[in-house]
């Protein structure tokens, strides 16, 4: 994985009424076009921020309005029509939600370019693959949409527009926003819109009935005015959305004429005479429609032609991301959390990205289409927001393709009524495959036609391989850009190709010779086997023939046979999936969350130079999409694109899957690794199948991960309901913060050892540590809480857990920023606390004072076994003092604050020096320098006063650690 919008596609329909819908049960109309609706005045006032296609401040003059409908129920007519098309035009689909409330209220709108293209150049062959992008020609400059009716070149009306793209280029968001501009009085050379879609007219077959049935139908406030529609001319505008999904037939022979708006007729006939201008022949009429049905209507009935060519301009791209991203956060996603992304953080996203548009060409290609910046802005959405319950990565990549490709046949003159998704998953998804089991990301125009024409063998095949190319073959590949490759072509985004990888191999796409063979022979077997056994019943009886039973027997073992090596090609997959999650030559990369995010937003720091070699490809996603992609949730919308995953299949591959991993999950992994494993299962949202996978874990390591918040709620998600006990949490180094704490309090309940040092966690971070030691379920023993700045403030708060906690024994406040005030508060309220059996408060400024009174505190202590005290501001005297007090009686607490006791080397002299080995490039280095010297020189004062040669050859050796670390010192300073 290498580096890694539009609104979706509308499904219109019957039903636009004054009756209110539940936003996610059966909205039969245009669900994803989300422009928002406010008050019941639709005027003027809306301002929409636009690159191409301004039509802000295109407020109607007065007197406009009204010209044609002039009766007062004619104009209320129109008014409530303006308003229902509004209500169900701005009503956001799930996905959108994600990103905040004010989304939906006066949402910043980009338009795609258009470019005005000749019948021409639609009759020129289009290049083999379809991928490339033409420039458009000189003289045909881009369109916006208050031009698309202008006058042509030659000066005459332009009544009907026909606007194409292929998939994911903004066909539907472009006409959602014309009928809310419309709607906002921005389009005041058209006093009444009509649209329909033509997926919906398509649901209605042959079914007879007329254009004024239709709309009211539809829009049941226009029944006033459809007397008036003959008489509105060119101010009345039809929009038809989806021509694909209608097989027109402009033949005389196969659809009469036809000027009756009254007369029934088949939605197809209707549309027809539309077209043709024999039927309101003054209307005008906006159509978009895919590339490959653009020769359904004949170009002697279009007076324009326009290409929806995306986001050809870098510049709109970033405008886009700044306006998508700077969305506040949902608020219901950010309670309970603490979490909410800054106006800084924010404005640092869209720079970082906005960089990597510019300085990395190929994810700027991917965002020519403007279905991809959707893509990148829900996928960071994901990573740096906080993470709706139960969203995964799979499940966006999912919902992307339901936006795209939803209801979406690939011909819908052909009558296999093949889904388009379903096609692309058997032809895009082998070719992802090949590439992730070859470990490569860049094909040749050999393998990608290989993979097309595979298996093609009669002109019904190769014309939906036509349709596929001209339409959606753009929306997965891409030529790619990068200087060296020339005539390639790469994934438009690097985690589609694992993502169709998976999604190959979890519908059982991939088969060998011997299971497609074996197949048909097993169910040829199965369908005549019984006549078969009768047969041979009855020869067996009137014959002696012994070896007809033999053959009877094994006639019955055909099937089994044949689910056996079905069998063992799941496992097989399961066990290269598992292989490909726990390869020893990604252990030390970074979890693919990061990965993730480093592809989209780029690496800060100097770029790999063009000579070196480049790294060994990396699929770690695969496995994770594999896990998605057989979750419930995923299933379902798996099936409603025609890619529908069989439950038993589902439950096979899991078992085969779980089974692996039982083998090579119990292996100790690095921390990011073992992030990447619990992802896995944070994308299957299987709780039951993690439970039994996971119930070998004893450690969780993931020292040095930067714990995001959704890295916390991975973790939390996946760990936090299990029901063993987890003997080491290590979160050292993980950029935790409150938020975090809380997030994974789940998992803390089951440790017995959290370690949370260098995490920069301040006293506001003690506060949920307290609750936690409070907590009648915490089973902590010991707590590493070191190199935190907690102070004196925090300590109060956890002496307040400590007093009532029953569990801890160990705890390190090691360089934790106490000083004086915080060793004397825990020496007035140590006794509060029973159990405590170690306490380390080295390093933490104190003078004589407060650690003489923390030291006696210790010794009374009835538990406490071992006080740390080096590393403190005490002098010589102090420190002498200390040591007398620990020697003075037997039993109580040992005080630590040297590497010597007496004339001999300390016991604890290992654990200060490996403590001060690990902390030496965060701890300050002059202090760390200076408390070194007064030990090297305790050193040396104790190996003059002894006389015993064993002594001295220990505290010479200690002398030389000291002296090593001196010198490391040293040496960095200089």
């Amino acid at each position: 994985m290498r580096w890694g919008c539009h609104l979706p596609r509308a499904s219109w329909g019957s039903g636009l009424r004054n009756t209110w819908q539940p936003l996610d049960e059966r909205i039969p109309f245009l669900i994803h076009w989300s422009w928002p609706f406010k008050g019941e005045y639709l005027g003027p006032r809306r301002v929409f921020i636009r690159l191409h296609g301004n039509s802000a401040g295109s407020a109607p003059p007065p007197g406009r309005h009204g010209q044609l409908f002039q009766s007062v129920s004619a104009t209320e007519a129109i008014q409530q029509h303006r308003r229902n098309l509004a209500e169900w035009f701005s009503r956001l689909p799930r996905e959108e939600r994600q990103f905040g409330p004010t989304f939906a209220l006066d949402t910043v709108h980009v338009d795609p370019v258009i470019r005005e293209s000749t019948p021409d150049e639609l009759l020129r062959p289009p290049s083999e693959l379809a991928l490339e992008h033409q420039p458009p020609p000189t003289g045909l400059p881009a369109l916006a949409l208050s031009q698309l009716f202008d006058p042509d070149a030659c000066g005459r009306r332009v009544q009907t527009v026909v606007l194409y793209g292929t998939v994911g280029t903004g066909k539907s968001t472009l006409v959602r926003k014309m009928v809310l501009d419309w709607c906002y009085g921005r389009l005041p050379d058209f006093e009444l819109l009509i649209p329909f879609s033509c997926e919906d007219l398509s649901s209605l077959g042959s079914t007879p009935a007329s254009l004024c049935q239709l709309v009211t139908q539809r829009y049941t406030p226009l029944k006033e005015v459809l007397p008036l529609m003959a008489a509105a001319g060119s101010h009345l505008l039809f929009v038809l959305h989806g021509l694909e999904h209608l097989n027109l037939d402009f033949r005389l022979a196969g659809t009469g004429l036809c000027s009756d708006p009254e007369e029934p007729e088949a939605p197809t006939a209707i549309i027809v005479n539309l077209l043709r201008k024999y039927m309101l022949p003054e209307a005008s009429i906006l159509v978009t429609t895919r590339p490959s049905a653009i020769g359904r209507i004949p170009s002697k009935y279009v007076g324009r032609y326009g290409e929806i060519c995306g986001f050809s301009d870098t510049n709109l791209q970033k405008l886009y991301f700044q306006l998508r991203l700077n969305q506040p956060d949902c608020e219901h996603a950010a309670r309970g959390t603490g979490v909410s992304a800054t106006p800084a953080q924010r404005d640092n996203l869209v720079q970082m990205l906005s960089r990597n548009l510019e300085g990395h060409h190929q994810i700027a290609a991917a965002c020519f289409l403007p279905s991809y910046c959707w893509l990148v802005c829900a996928t960071l959405h994901f990573l740096h927001a906080p993470t709706p319950a139960g969203q995964t990565l799979t499940g966006i990549y999912t919902s992307f393709l339901r936006l795209n490709f939803s209801g979406e046949t690939l011909d819908s003159t052909d009558p296999s009524n093949l889904s388009l998704m379903a096609y692309a998953a058997r032809t895009m998804g082998k070719l992802a495959y090949e590439g992730v089991s070859s470990r490569k990301t860049y094909f040749s125009e050999e393998d990608v036609r290989g993979c097309l024409e595979a298996g093609i063998k009669t002109e019904e095949e190769f014309q939906l391989l036509h349709v596929f190319r001209r339409d959606a073959l753009r929306f997965f590949l891409a030529p790619c850009v990068e200087p060296g490759r020339p005539g390639t072509f790469v994934f438009t985004v690097p985690a589609m190709q694992e993502y169709l990888a998976a999604l190959y191999i979890v519908l059982g796409l991939r088969k060998t010779t011997l299971q497609r063979v074996g197949k048909e022979v097993a169910e040829l077997v199965g369908r005549v086997g019984e006549d078969v056994s009768l047969v041979l019943g009855i020869m067996a009886k009137l014959l002696p023939l012994r070896a007809l039973p033999l053959l009877f027997n094994l006639l019955k073992v055909v099937p089994r046979v044949f689910g056996r090596v079905v069998g063992k090609s799941r496992e097989a997959v399961a066990q290269a999936m598992v292989l490909e999650m726990f390869r020893e030559e990604d252990y030390y990369n970074d979890d693919v969350l990061d990965q993730m995010g480093t592809s989209i937003l780029g690496v800060e720091g100097p770029r790999r130079h063009p000579d070196e070699p480049p790294d060994d490809e990396v699929f770690e996603l695969f496995p994770m999409f594999m896990g998605g992609l057989l979750s419930a949730h995923n299933r379902a919308i798996l099936a409603q694109l025609g890619c529908p995953i069989k439950n038993l299949d589902a439950l096979e591959n899991a078992q085969a899957i779980k089974k692996k991993l039982g083998k090579l999950g119990r292996q100790v992994l690095p921390p990011s690794e073992l992030l990447d494993h619990l992802f896995f299962h944070y994308e299957f949202q299987n709780q039951r199948f993690s439970a039994e996978v996971l119930s070998s874990l004893r450690q969780l390591n993931l020292a040095g991960v930067r714990m995001t918040p959704l890295k916390c709620t991975v973790v939390a998600a996946v760990l936090g309901s299990g029901r063993h006990a987890l003997n080491e949490v290590n979160l050292a180094s993980c950029q935790l913060d409150p938020a975090g704490l809380r997030t994974l309090m789940p998992v803390f309940l089951r440790a017995r050892k959290l370690g949370l040092q260098l995490n920069s966690l301040g006293p506001e971070a003690c506060r949920d540590l307290r609750d936690l030691l409070l907590h009648d379920q915490c089973q902590i023993t010991t707590l590493r809480l070191s190199n935190n700045p907690l102070t004196a403030t925090g300590v109060a708060l956890l002496m307040e857990g400590l007093a009532r906690n029953t569990s801890l024994t160990h705890l390190s406040l090691l360089h934790t920023g106490l000083g004086d005030e915080g060793l004397e508060l825990l020496a007035a309220q140590l006794d509060r606390n029973q159990q405590l059996q170690e306490l380390n408060v080295a390093y933490n400024g104190a003078g004589d004072t407060a650690a003489l009174a923390l030291a006696r505190a210790a010794r009374e202590h009835p538990s406490l076994e071992l006080l740390h005290l080096y590393f403190n501001e005490l002098s010589s005297e102090g420190r002498q003092v200390l040591r007398d007090l620990g020697g003075a009686a037997e039993g109580g607490a040992r005080v630590v604050t040297s590497l010597t006791e007496g004339a001999s080397v300390s016991d604890y002299w290992s654990v200060i020096l490996s403590e001060v080995q690990r902390n030496l490039n965060s701890w300050d280095r002059a202090r760390v320098q200076r408390h070194l010297e007064l030990l090297l020189r305790d050193l040396e004062d104790s190996r003059a006063d002894t006389l015993n040669p064993w002594r001295k050859a220990q505290l010479l050796r200690v002398e030389g650690e000291v002296k090593a670390l001196l010198e490391q010192l040293g040496g960095s300073g200089s």
